[in-house]
């Protein structure tokens, strides 16, 4: 079932994310909030922040991250600073996640990295956490209601222009 704002167009089917149980799109900073409680993922503080424990890893670590090599890619990319990712090892990884978030609920927040409409990237976050739907809110721009109807988030096969899809789904345990 599908909750809120989104370009009819491009929701998580379109992008060949199916049999997912309950997808909030766009949900506001409030219905995050409220989402979060109600899941048990945080309490409300003081002055009605929320407050949540992010365990006993937080931040990132630089050896969690990795970039598909491929040709697209392969000239702009700074490898000793990078780790590289096979794209059939990719496949998998893609293919595991995806089917682990079959059934469950997840948040999608469509936004931007940067300012100028000339140079930013389309983004669409997808969490298994409303809490983390709030955060990512903070991060990257939220586009306005006409430039919310026609998101064009990424798709595996779409090279139209440059745009980004982030699923965290953090129950699906850990990275290769």
């Amino acid at each position: 079932m599908d909750q809120g704002t989104v370009n009819p167009q491009m929701k998580l089917e379109h992008q060949g994310i199916t049999g997912l149980g309950y997808v909030y799109y766009n949900c506001s900073a409030a219905q995050l909030h409220d989402a979060a409680i109600a899941a048990g993922e945080g309490v409300t503080g003081k002055g009605g922040s929320l407050l949540v424990t992010t365990g006993k890893h937080t931040g990132r670590s630089p050896k969690d991250k990795f970039v598909v090599r491929t040709a697209s890619v392969e000239d702009t990319i700074w490898w000793d600073n990078n780790a590289p990712m096979d794209p059939a090892h990719f496949d998998v990884l893609y293919a595991d996640m995806v089917a682990h978030m079959q059934g469950g609920t997840y948040h999608v927040q469509d936004l931007f990295g940067g300012a100028d409409p000339a140079h930013r990237l389309d983004v669409r976050v997808v969490t298994e956490l409303a809490w983390h739907g709030l955060f990512i809110r903070h991060l990257l721009r939220r586009p306005d209601a006409a430039e919310l109807a026609s998101f064009a988030p990424a798709s595996r096969s779409s090279t139209a222009r440059p745009s980004r899809l982030i699923l965290c789904a953090m129950a699906a345990g850990p990275i290769p």
